[in-house]
């Protein structure tokens, strides 16, 4: 999955700061730093969010599952409030909501 910056040039900062990462020049730290200060944060999504995302994409909550890679039914207690999305689902769902169902299809 690509990272999404907060702008064009951060990303070219934070792609030198990586590669320098990489060569050993500078250490996880300042890295961490770098990704903080470069990288859009991913917000948590509320029930209803993750159901209007969906619907707006006139989905079922099987279809949509199957987009995420995940089950129908965990889909549901999203939307329900029952569980919340976190990791590479909750920033599969920010993806998603940004740029639509062809952006992870």
């Amino acid at each position: 999955m690509s990272k999404t910056y907060k702008s064009d040039a951060l990303a070219a900062i934070h792609e030198l700061m990586s590669d320098l990462h990489a060569g050993g020049v500078i250490d996880k730290q300042t890295m961490r730093s770098f990704d903080e200060a470069c990288l859009t944060p991913v917000r948590p999504l509320k029930p209803k969010q993750i159901r209007a995302i969906r619907e707006r994409e006139h989905v079922s909550q099987a279809v949509f599952a199957n987009y995420l890679n995940v089950t129908s039914s965990l889909v549901s207690k999203w939307e329900r409030g029952e569980k919340r999305p976190s990791g590479a689902c909750l920033k599969l769902l920010s993806l998603v909501e940004k740029k639509g169902l062809a952006a992870v299809a």
